[in-house]
């Protein structure tokens, strides 16, 4: 018998018990689109959180910390003059020095925005900083503009809000521009409202640095008159991140008189660093959590196997008296090898189908159950060649691993008790 013959006789071996196949290929099925599907999601979450993160990649961030080593000296606060030093880095493109928190303690509306129209107030973060911040972070206008650098000069009273400040106070992002907010009892004007950038992020309200300072901080006159809380640095590009961090590290180790590094009263943080760790870790999940599905596909290729042994014993005669008129042992065990490969094949074939139509019935919907203000805002499941051939190989291999064994049974029978089998 040929491979043609052979595989006209499988097709009509599983067309004539259709609904057993049918329910044969169903963990085939679930198990292939479950790795399709996986896969596809993986991709997504990781496109989603680099599209996010890899615009601010370049970007450096310096923090006081305090020194832990014993009998250390006094840990020294960043300042202006800090910054101020780290503009001549070669490989440093622009810094935005800022202080943040929350307004002085014992006020009476301590970390309180609130609005002049309707008395609505909530809780947000408050940053001070330079006029290129937004630049250097990366951060988008919806409406309205960013202060400029005649008004950090002149600690203007302006504020640009988060979204989530701007829709709490006023309901919606547009009406805050223009309207008056109090922060620690001083009326500030909303210049500007950023665009979403994380729940945490939008929370927030933007001033001039000399103007947080003070009349929200407490921090106009005395020696924490130039105090900076963190500074933003903003390599010139990516690649330059570890040389600007070099730089960094160099400048500020030289000002605060630092000789061992254990005695650092200061710390660098990077998202370039962090993005890698997270692809890193989204790469074993993409690599994992299919892999965890495809044990369905053990459960299918079970399946397989007792659907096989059933057939080889429904045909025991119809086995002998192929036998009979001439059949050899190999032809019978390939024809039911390739009986239960072409099982598999379909049940892969339909669960890449499947997989693929769920991929993008999750692309459609996601928008909607995505939260706008999310790290996954942006979310869509991307399908590669890659899981589909794999998920579809593996399962014709189950098929010829599970069909093996009844084949093999097949094959072994002999004419006369194959011919006398009731």
């Amino acid at each position: 018998m040929s491979l043609w013959d052979a595989l006209l006789v499988a097709l009509r071996a599983v067309r004539a018990h259709w609904l057993r196949s049918a329910l044969t290929m169903l963990g085939l099925i679930i198990g292939v689109s479950a790795v399709v599907l996986l896969a596809a999601c993986g991709l997504g979450v990781k496109n989603s959180v680099d599209a996010r993160i890899e615009p601010v990649a370049n970007n450096i961030t310096i923090i006081s910390q305090a020194v832990s080593v014993p009998n250390a000296p006094p840990a020294q606060p960043l300042t202006d003059t800090d910054a101020d030093a780290l503009q001549n880095a070669p490989d440093v493109a622009s810094i935005a020095p800022a202080v943040t928190g929350s307004p002085t303690p014992g006020a009476a509306t301590t970390g309180t925005l609130i609005a002049t129209n309707n008395a609505q107030d909530l809780t947000a973060n408050i940053i001070g900083t330079t006029d290129n911040w937004a630049t250097t972070n990366n951060r988008n206008l919806t409406a309205g503009s960013f202060f400029d650098d005649t008004q950090a000069r002149q600690a203007a009273r302006v504020a640009v809000l988060g979204p989530t400040a701007a829709r709490t106070l006023f309901g919606q992002r547009s009406a805050a521009l223009g309207q008056t907010v109090q922060i620690n009892h001083v009326p500030f004007r909303v210049i500007g409202v950023m665009a979403s950038y994380g729940q945490q992020l939008d929370n927030t309200a933007v001033m001039p640095l000399d103007t947080a300072r003070r009349y929200v901080f407490g921090h106009g006159k005395g020696s924490s008159a130039h105090q900076l809380h963190q500074i933003t640095a903003r390599a010139t590009q990516q690649a330059n991140v570890p040389a600007a961090m070099a730089e960094i590290t160099g400048i500020l180790d030289a000002r605060h008189h630092i000789t061992n590094p254990q005695m650092r009263d200061y710390q660098i943080q990077t998202l370039g660093s962090r993005l890698t760790s997270f692809n890193q870790i989204v790469t074993i999940l993409v690599l994992f959590t299919p892999a965890v599905a495809g044990l369905s596909l053990v459960v299918g290729g079970i399946g397989v196997l007792n659907i096989m042994l059933v057939s080889v014993t429904e045909r025991t005669r119809e086995i002998g008296i192929r036998k009979a008129i001439g059949a050899t042992s190999r032809a019978i065990l390939k024809q039911f090898l390739l009986e239960s490969t072409v099982l598999a094949g379909f049940g892969g074939l339909l669960g890449v189908g499947v997989g693929i139509g769920l991929a993008f019935l999750v692309r459609a919907i996601a928008p909607a159950i995505t939260p706008a203000t999310g790290a996954l805002a942006d979310f869509t499941p991307v399908l590669s060649a890659p899981p589909v051939l794999v998920a579809f190989a593996i399962s014709l291999g189950i098929g010829l691993v599970a069909g093996s064994y009844p084949a093999y049974r097949a094959a072994r029978l002999r004419p006369i008790q194959a011919l006398r089998y009731e």
